[in-house]
Formats: C-alpha cells, sequence, structure tokens
C-alpha cells in the first residue's frame, strides 16, 4: 500500500477543485480504495475543525494514482488551513496502517493557537465591505491594495487603513483579461497589448517570459502567476491588463483574479502532463477552462471552434462565448451568427469579426499581416483570430486592431522566440520556442511553406517529457523530411534524465524511422547545435531551430552573423 505525500500548498483563488481560497494536498495512492483514503482523511480534519472551533469544507478529486484534496479557508488563513490539511493526512497514514494514535487534540490546540495569530480581521472586513461596494481588493502576505491602475491604493498587510477613511467611490477597475492554452499565449499576449497601443492605451502584460507596461519592461522571468497579476494590476501605469494565465499557475495557486472582462483559450494540446495529478488531455482541457471562473456576469470567453478538446470542454459551460475558426462554414460559426452571438472567422482570405450587435467587420487582409508570413503560418492565423474576438469583447476599436495586426510582426522584436526569421549566407533561419509535439507540428507546417533547397532541424527534448511524448515530438520533426537532424542536450532540463540519455533515444528513434545515421548529430547545447547547423547550411537552406534554451544567444549569434 503506497500513501504518499506529494505537497501541500495555498489556493488563493478559484481553482480547478472549487472556487474557494484554501489548502491543497496532492498525495499518491496505491493498492488501495482511494475513497477510502479521502473518507478517512475527511474524518480526520472535522475531527480536527470541531477541536479548533473552525468551520470549514473539504473536497477531493480522484485521479490515476492519486487524489487532490482541498480544505477551505479565509484568506487569512491558508497557512493554519495546509497545517491542519497536512496533519490530517499524517494521522490518516498512520490510522491505515494501523499504527498507535498519537496524541492529536494537544496538535489540534496548537493549532488552533497559530489560528488565533495568523486571523487579521480588519483584513477580513476590508474585504468584505470591497465585495460589497464592487471594488476589486487583492491582498497577499504582504500587502492588500483596493482599486486597479491609475486609482489604486496599496497598504501593508500590517497597516492596514481606517474602514470609516476609505472613499469607496475613489477606486476603479482597468480592463483586464485572461490568455491561456497550451500554446500561442505568450504571441497572444503581445499581439493583444499591440492593438491596446494602437488604440491609444498604456497596457500591460504578464507572461512567461517578462512583466511589461507599456514599453517598459518591469522584470524579465515567468510571471504567469498570481504574483505578476498583483504586480501588473497595481501599477498606477496600467490602463489595461493582459495576464497570461499557465497551467501550472492555475494548479499551484488558482486564477489571480476573479473579475476579468474577457478570457481567450487559445487551444488545448498534450503537455506537461503527469504533474498535479493531470495525467490526460481531458484534464487538462478542465484545468484551462479555469480561467473561465474568472469572468465577470458579463464577461466573454473566446474560444478556439477549431480544437475538438476546447468544443468538448464548452459544453459544460454557461457563458458568453466567442468562438473563433479559420472556416467560415464551422458549424459553431453559424451557429453564433444565427443567435446574435459574437465570432471571429476567415472569409475571402480575411479577418472578419461578426456579432448581434452589428453586421460583419472585414479587419484585414490575412497575407498582409506579418506574423502570417503571407498566411504560410496557419498558428498565427489562428492566434490572429482569438486576439480579435479577446480585442472586440474588450470594446477596442476595429481600426486599431487592424493597425495593431499590421504592426506586429514574426521579428525578435515584436515576439522573441516565436517563428523569428533570419537571413544567414544566403539560408533562411526560422528560430522558435515550440517544444511540445502540438507546437513543433505548427512549426514544420510553416516551414514546409517556405522555398527551401534543403532543411536543417535542431531540436530537444526537457527530461520530464515521457518517452511517449518525446516520441510524438520526434515524428512532428521527421515530417520536415531534413537533410540534418541535429539533436542537443538541454543539462539545465534534464529533470531525473542522465546526460545526453534523450539525445541517444531520440537518435536511436530516428534511424528506426529510417533516417540515415550519417545525418543525425548529438550535440552537447542548443547553442553548439545552432552553430553547427549554420555551419552546414548553404545558400537556399531553410534552418528550423527549435530553442528551448539558450534562445538569447542564440539570436545574439545570428543577428551579428546575419546577412
Amino acid at each position: 500500500m503506497r500513501l504518499e505525500l506529494d505537497e501541500v500548498r495555498r489556493l488563493t483563488g478559484p481553482n480547478l477543485l472549487w472556487d474557494k481560497p484554501g489548502a491543497i494536498l496532492d498525495v499518491f495512492i496505491d493498492d488501495v480504495d482511494p475513497r477510502s483514503v479521502v473518507t478517512v482523511w475527511q474524518s480526520w480534519v472535522d475531527k480536527l475543525l470541531q477541536t479548533m472551533q473552525w468551520p470549514q469544507s473539504c473536497t477531493y478529486r480522484l485521479y490515476s494514482g492519486g487524489a487532490s484534496m482541498a480544505l477551505s479557508a479565509e484568506m487569512d488563513a491558508l497557512y493554519t488551513a495546509c497545517d491542519v490539511a497536512e496533519f490530517a493526512w499524517e494521522l490518516s497514514v498512520a490510522q491505515m496502517n494501523g499504527l498507535p494514535e498519537v496524541d492529536w487534540q494537544l496538535k489540534a490546540k496548537q493549532l488552533q493557537v497559530a489560528l488565533s495569530e495568523e486571523q487579521n480581521p480588519e483584513l477580513l472586513k476590508i474585504l468584505q465591505q470591497a465585495e460589497a461596494h464592487q471594488v476589486t481588493a487583492i491582498s497577499d502576505d504582504d500587502e492588500l491594495s483596493l482599486g486597479m491602475g491609475a486609482s489604486v491604493r496599496v497598504w501593508p498587510i500590517d497597516q492596514l487603513p481606517d474602514l470609516t477613511e476609505l472613499n469607496w467611490n475613489a477606486f476603479r477597475d482597468i480592463p483586464r483579461a485572461f490568455i491561456t492554452g497550451t500554446n500561442g499565449k505568450s504571441t497572444s499576449v503581445r499581439l493583444a497589448s499591440e492593438i491596446a497601443k494602437a488604440a491609444g492605451i498604456n497596457a500591460g502584460v504578464t507572461s512567461t517570459d517578462f512583466i511589461k507596461v507599456g514599453e517598459q519592461i518591469i522584470d524579465k522571468g515567468d510571471y504567469s502567476g498570481p504574483g505578476g497579476a498583483r504586480m501588473l494590476l497595481r501599477d498606477k501605469r496600467t490602463e489595461m491588463a493582459f495576464l497570461e494565465v499557465a497551467r501550472g499557475g492555475i494548479l499551484r495557486r488558482g486564477i489571480p483574479v476573479d473579475n476579468v472582462n474577457a478570457a481567450l483559450i487559445t487551444n488545448v494540446a498534450s503537455d506537461h502532463l503527469g504533474q498535479y495529478g493531470i495525467n490526460t488531455v481531458e484534464e487538462l482541457a478542465k484545468v484551462k477552462f479555469v480561467v473561465a471562473k474568472g469572468l465577470t456576469p458579463a464577461g466573454t470567453l473566446v474560444l478556439n471552434a477549431d480544437n475538438a478538446l476546447v468544443v468538448e470542454q464548452a459544453k459544460e459551460l454557461d457563458c458568453r462565448i466567442c468562438w473563433f475558426s479559420e472556416d467560415e462554414n464551422h458549424p459553431l460559426i453559424k451557429s453564433n451568427q444565427q443567435s446574435a452571438l459574437p465570432c471571429v472567422f476567415v472569409q475571402n482570405k480575411q479577418f472578419v469579426y461578426a456579432s448581434g450587435d452589428t453586421e460583419k467587420q472585414y479587419i484585414v487582409d490575412v497575407a498582409d499581416v506579418p506574423m502570417t508570413m503571407k498566411g504560410a503560418a496557419r498558428h498565427n492565423i489562428q492566434n490572429a483570430l482569438g486576439v480579435i474576438g479577446l480585442c472586440m469583447a474588450l470594446k477596442l476599436p476595429v481600426d486599431a486592431i487592424k493597425r495593431g495586426l499590421l504592426n506586429f510582426g514574426s521579428s525578435a522584436k515584436d515576439n522573441p522566440g516565436r517563428g523569428n526569421l533570419y537571413a544567414f549566407n544566403g539560408a533562411t533561419v526560422m528560430l522558435d520556442f515550440a517544444h511540445n509535439a502540438h507546437s513543433v507540428a505548427a512549426m514544420i507546417n510553416t516551414a514546409k511553406q517556405l522555398p527551401a533547397n534543403r532543411y536543417i532541424v535542431m531540436f530537444s527534448n526537457a527530461g520530464d517529457r515521457s518517452d511517449a511524448d518525446i516520441q510524438q515530438l520526434t515524428d512532428e520533426v521527421r515530417k520536415l523530411d531534413a537533410d540534418h537532424y541535429i539533436i542537443a542536450e538541454l543539462e539545465r532540463y534534464l529533470r531525473g534524465r542522465q546526460v545526453y540519455e534523450l539525445p541517444k533515444m531520440v537518435s536511436a528513434y530516428l534511424q528506426r524511422q529510417g533516417v540515415e545515421a550519417a545525418l543525425v548529430e548529438c550535440v552537447d547545447s542548443p547553442l553548439s547545435g545552432a552553430k553547427l547547423a549554420l555551419s552546414l547550411c548553404r545558400p537556399g537552406d531553410v534552418l528550423v531551430l527549435f530553442c528551448l534554451d539558450q534562445r538569447e544567444e542564440i539570436h545574439q549569434l545570428l543577428i551579428t552573423n546575419q546577412d
């Protein structure tokens, strides 16, 4: 029998299990009925809460090999909730293993003391009044803020304002939106920001690469979680916010705010499976759709009608949906048009928006939008469709949407690491961050639209991907029918693998698929792989460089030596 704690953590917003903040346990369970384990845990939680005189509730989610179990708590008691949940787990494991019962009442009394020390009644009063006045309140370990953007005020958590001195009418929200999906998130937030700029709005962006307000990058790094959202919404310069929301952030903490005007789900495909109890793409789709819990009652969810997983998951929703599709005759596009609901599609090789409020609005020719590479980059046609729907939901002018689309390119300046093109020695080099089968397939399809004498490709795999995932990604690379395959090691992303384990495995797999051994080479890093690819290229070649690591170094190498 396996009963093992994986992780306990705080949930600060609506999440996969429910809409409440609290604590969550991820546990491994094997050789025993998981429901019986959950029942024992819940009974211990009940005993502890009764002793502590702290009424809360529990929920859980079972998955293959384990369970996630959550305990609700107010925002001023999340750490104690984690301690209660974990202690209840320890008691459950002891009981199920037939071990002697410990003095749990003493520990419960200690937890009650910890609860009283952690609780902040003044904070809860302000949060309740903010909700009553429809003012956005955001709290964390260190600070409380009211309002957003120019109207925001921030206080240290231990120096809260007097309720009687707050002028609730002084606080305002700014337009804000979530962007999530397996691929296309960062491109979408950047494009949306460019459109807002064309409308004269100083937009802020959080992403896996940086946090940015207007043209100023505040910091580089992964800001796709609640911390990045708080920082952006508390910045007085932010007039509109585009918040990238990644799978990991949703599972670790929940969504960062619960009142966005719109949300975009670009697509759902296999990626990062096996983490936090998410083992199937169907479960991953449920994670992505948590963003719908953050919509205001009048908010719009923008969804990809060309993605089967998105379409299936949307059947469970009851909210305003704007569908987008490359196919003007897609049944969901037709249905929305007939129901006077918004939709975005391609018609006569143009991007078109339609809703019950207006006639069809022809925005711009697809081929004129630089990021589509004259229509060759179908994944960016999809990204543009989604962002058009998002920006229309935020009531941005059509003219600004058009200008933003025309201004936004595939250069490293506009969209670093996403389909960037360089000229080198008469060859074309395409640099991209793609690191799962879905995104790699999109880039391979784009590369095949480019005129080429030969193809050279360099790619890598992170160590936490399953062998099946790695083979699937390799199958997509193989479709390029390249003249050289360069497999780079990622020492920063070994994640339990041995050095060169994956390059050797992928090399052997390619050869089993019929690729000659002489056409395959393993190198110690993406930078080494890029240098090798450049040394092999001839005029008229197309080089496709998939760079999960050392992207900036490779970019510098290319701009230093480009034609």
